[in-house]
């Protein structure tokens, strides 16, 4: 007899086996969010979701007792000249008032779509609705499961952003040459540690960020990304230097000799759109259980990279839609980068890519 084929759905259908202990990592987070028995929880998907976090969203639910339904919506047209990867805006919601509305009168969503919706244009409205809403990263459940949240974490990214927003200037310098400055005067701060119990909020898993949206004309220096720094856009380690002079928000010169210097100029250019150019948001990751090196153990479809936005230590540099200066664009680079030391006026809040104080 033959050996059973692998299992492989199309469409819409599971893409591989569902496992008992990924059902209870789905469950435990949406406790830490507060799900309860009889609570309405909304299923948020697209045709291109992953199926197996879908249903592991559903079957979570419902082992906790929460009256589940599902809001599913066609994956959109590409409309831009590129691919677009990693922007934490999903467009696939397309303003429809009805969808809104069912998402708006949930107790929680979980959102499984590519993108999420952490930036994207009709969240306010669905918060104003009163739904909080549990954006699940696009990972391999293995991922997820790794990195279920925990208090402790909550605690320590708490402390963090409450020095973020205590601060009056970031200073990022670093031994391969990085030394940038921050104005936090006016900056919108904030962060995640993977779940949320209060009516109107967003988090994300993996969590374990605090960051900030820069106001106008606030940053300005050099960010030098080293080898084994990450480019997550690409999901690719940098295997050679990259120097990006920024000046009052915006890159303004790509320099390297390498591969990874001409791919970024190609991106940015692709667009059309100085915008793109712009800083989006910096900040540092707090996860100690997430990885820098666990890139190399994903296929790129299995992979998001929230995690190595997350590992403890990293700064974090992202560039695109930044609404607190005002700037709107589908271009977007998320570049987490290690060994960086971040004050946050004379406090050193990362040291050489380690985490300092109450923070470690």
């Amino acid at each position: 007899m033959a050996p059973p084929a692998p299992l492989r759905y199309d469409g819409r259908a599971m893409t591989q086996p569902i496992e008992g202990k990924w059902i209870d990592a789905f469950r435990r987070v949406l406790e830490l969010c507060g799900l309860k028995a009889g609570d309405l929880a909304a299923v948020l998907s697209e045709t291109q979701s992953r199926r197996v976090n879908v249903q592991l969203a559903e079957l979570a639910a419902m082992s906790i007792g929460a009256r589940v339904y599902h809001v599913v919506l066609p994956t959109p047209r590409q409309s831009a000249p590129v691919p677009i990867r990693s922007t934490g805006a999903t467009d696939v919601i397309q303003g429809i008032e009805p969808v809104i509305a069912a998402l708006g009168g949930a107790t929680l969503v979980v959102d499984t779509t590519l993108e999420g919706m952490l930036h994207a244009r009709e969240l306010p409205a669905v918060l104003k609705g009163g739904a909080r809403v549990l954006m699940v990263s696009n990972e391999h459940p293995e991922a997820l499961e790794r990195l279920v949240p925990t208090p402790e974490l909550e605690a320590k990214v708490k402390a963090g952003i409450k020095l973020l927003r205590g601060a009056k200037g970031m200073h990022v310098t670093s031994s391969a040459g990085t030394d940038l400055v921050v104005d936090l005067e006016g900056a919108v701060a904030g962060g995640g540690w993977g779940y949320t119990t209060r009516p109107g909020t967003i988090t994300h898993w993996p969590g374990g960020l605090c960051l900030c949206f820069p106001k106008s004309n606030a940053v300005g220096g050099t960010l030098v990304l080293d080898r084994g720094d990450v480019n997550l856009t690409f999901k690719r380690y940098l295997e050679s230097g990259v120097r990006l002079t920024i000046e009052r928000d915006y890159v303004t010169a790509i320099d390297g000799d390498g591969l990874d210097a001409e791919l970024m100029r190609s991106y940015f250019a692709a667009w059309g759109d100085r915008e793109a150019y712009a800083v989006s948001h910096v900040g540092w990751g707090m996860n100690p259980a997430a990885r820098w090196d666990a890139m190399a153990m994903y296929d790129k479809s299995d992979f998001n990279g929230t995690e190595l936005r997350a590992f403890a230590g990293n700064f974090l540099y992202s560039t695109g839609a930044n609404e607190t200066a005002g700037r709107h664009t589908l271009g977007h680079f998320d570049l987490p980068l290690r060994g960086c030391t971040v004050r946050l006026d004379d406090r050193v809040v990362v040291d050489a890519g380690r985490l300092q104080g109450e923070l470690a």
